[in-house]
């Protein structure tokens, strides 16, 4: 029986000098407790030792895989298969059924053989001849940091890892600053409260106080390096009117100390963006070039590496980030969430509202290759990524322009879009709703009012009538013949206008006339009645006052 041992240093074949001790697997770590015995047991064949770390890493990991090796799989047909006929032991059955698959060699793996395998272990210096101790120590130490480095995903080349920490710490810091700033913001604005309003950037604002320290400073103070001449003119002006409380010299080291803290903060994350920027670009540049480099660390971070965020279908790619929003909307039946993570892509930021549902679809569509792309291809350029940009950006502007397009009789053409300008329409209130008399129709209010005239002026023709008709004798005899000539010619005009009017009246009024000329014919009997009625009653007054006039004679 031929027995294969791994080592770190390479594969070791032993032969099996008496095969019966193997059946007493409890007494035969009694055998391997010297060298000396465990020679009599086993007997070194064959020794293949590996070249370098890095094939002793690709042989450990195809071992733990369970697949059978290059150096093995040279090694087996060297050695074993001249023996053909004999057996060969193993530690792992599932390597042993593919040697037997591949190379026709019969395998064994039983309790008796881990026994054995662990008295070889033990005894391993002795046994193995020509292989010091300090060699195999460090090839072990060195395949076992190679084997770790490989099992946590950690490669030189395509370090992910880092950048997974990296966008991390750069939100960790954001926050940090962000506390800072306010607590900084807040503590020296007892002593100066304008400056905070003055100056809105925060950066700018804790070096200025970093070097203004106490207010009264301002004056001397040259701040023309941190501040433009306008804003440092204001708070120079500021100081001197400042209603801030005094604080002592030890509150202002403390003070300069925190915004120290915040400059050095703001250096350092400056710094570190810059290096995500490098790596990302080196990691994953399609992916890079489509979303940008904080949205595409923040996906490889949320999925966990480049490598498990390209086994995510594109749908998946979408919706990442908003896994809360999703589950809650299929438990409530409700509408999904149609972006997560990639809604801070410049992309869908600068589209409508209206459109960032079809542009984070696509998006997600091209990022998932671009993923793909980086993750399992061998080339490092991002010409893939430019292309796809390039192709969504048309789609985007066609998306854009859609709702301004018409078919013209030749094609389609832009249609001229007006600028929008809000008119405010003032409605003004209708008292004509509060009457709750009935409506009256245009035409009936017309006639109405044609009644009304004509009322009128019959009224005015017979109090003159009366006037005329009904003179005394005294003022007959005593009124000129100057008076008659004018009257005559007023009733002439008057007679004239009606005569002008009738002329350039409408054939629509002539109705109307007729109606009034019959209205008239009947009023004319009346008016004769009211002047019988009259002169009777001016017949009584003559006499009265002749009856007056001969008395006052006798007297």
């Amino acid at each position: 029986m031929l027995v294969l041992f791994e080592t770190a240093a390479g594969y070791a074949i032993f032969k099996v000098l008496d095969e019966q001790k193997l059946q007493q697997v409890d007494s035969l770590w009694k055998e391997f407790e010297t060298p000396e015995k465990a020679n009599k047991v086993v007997k070194l064949k064959h020794f293949e030792k590996f070249q370098d770390t890095t094939e002793a890493l690709a042989a450990a990991t195809a071992m733990v895989e369970g697949k059978l090796g290059k150096s093995l799989k040279k090694v087996l047909k060297k050695v074993v298969a001249k023996e053909a006929h004999e057996q060969l032991a193993i530690t792992d059955a599932k390597l042993g059924g593919v040697i037997k698959e591949k190379l026709n060699l019969s395998c064994v793996h039983s309790p008796a053989v881990a026994e054995l395998m662990r008295g070889i272990r033990n005894q391993m210096e002795g046994l193995i001849t020509g292989l010091p101790a300090r060699e195999i120590s460090a090839m072990s130490l060195g395949l076992a940091h190679s084997l770790s480095r490989y099992k946590l995903k950690f490669s030189p080349d395509k370090v992910d890892t880092m950048i997974v920490q990296a966008i991390c710490l750069l939100d960790d810091l954001d926050k940090e600053l962000n506390n800072y700033i306010m607590r900084c913001r807040e503590w020296y604005g007892w002593h100066f409260p304008e400056l905070g309003k003055i100056i809105t950037d925060n950066l700018a604002y804790c070096k200025s106080v970093r070097k203004i320290g106490d207010r009264t400073n301002v004056a001397s103070m040259d701040l023309s390096e941190i501040l433009p001449e306008e804003i440092e003119a204001e708070v120079k002006l500021a100081a001197e009117i400042s209603m801030g409380t005094e604080v002592s010299e030890e509150d202002i080291a403390n003070i300069m100390h925190l915004c120290d803290q915040v400059i050095e903060i703001s250096e350092y994350r400056t710094q570190l963006y810059d290096y995500l920027k490098n790596r990302m670009m080196a990691i994953a540049p399609n992916l890079t070039v489509m979303v940008g480099e904080l949205v595409g660390a923040r996906l490889i971070s949320h999925a966990g590496s480049l490598l498990n965020l390209a086994k995510h279908p594109a749908s998946t790619v979408q919706i990442l980030g908003a896994e809360k929003a999703l589950f809650r909307a299929l438990k409530t039946r409700r509408d999904t969430p149609k972006y997560g993570l990639i809604y801070h892509a410049s992309l869908v930021g600068q589209t409508t509202a209206k459109n960032k549902g079809k542009i984070s679809r696509m998006l997600a569509a091209k990022t998932a290759l671009a993923i793909r792309y980086d993750a399992l291809g061998e080339d490092t350029n991002a010409e893939m990524g430019v292309e796809n940009r390039a192709k969504l950006e048309a789609r985007l502007r066609y998306l854009e322009e859609k709702g301004i397009r018409r078919i013209s009789g030749s094609g389609k053409a832009l249609a001229r879009a007006d600028k929008y300008q809000h008119k405010s329409d003032v409605k003004v209130y209708d008292p004509s709703g509060d009457s709750t008399l009935p409506t009256v129709s245009k035409k009936r209010k017309i006639e109405e009012l044609a009644e009304g005239e004509e009322e009128e002026k019959p009224v005015e023709a017979k109090a003159k009538k009366v006037k005329r008709e009904a003179p005394t004798e005294g003022e007959a005899e005593t009124e000129p013949p100057k008076k008659k000539k004018k009257k005559e010619k007023k009733k002439a005009e008057e007679e004239s206008k009606p005569e002008e009017e009738e002329t350039a009246v409408s054939p629509a009024e002539e109705t109307t006339k007729k109606k009034e000329k019959k209205r008239a014919a009947e009023a004319e009997p009346k008016e004769e009645e009211e002047e019988a009625a009259v002169s009777p009653a001016e017949e009584t007054t003559e006499k009265k006052k002749k009856k007056k006039k001969k008395v006052k004679e006798d007297d």
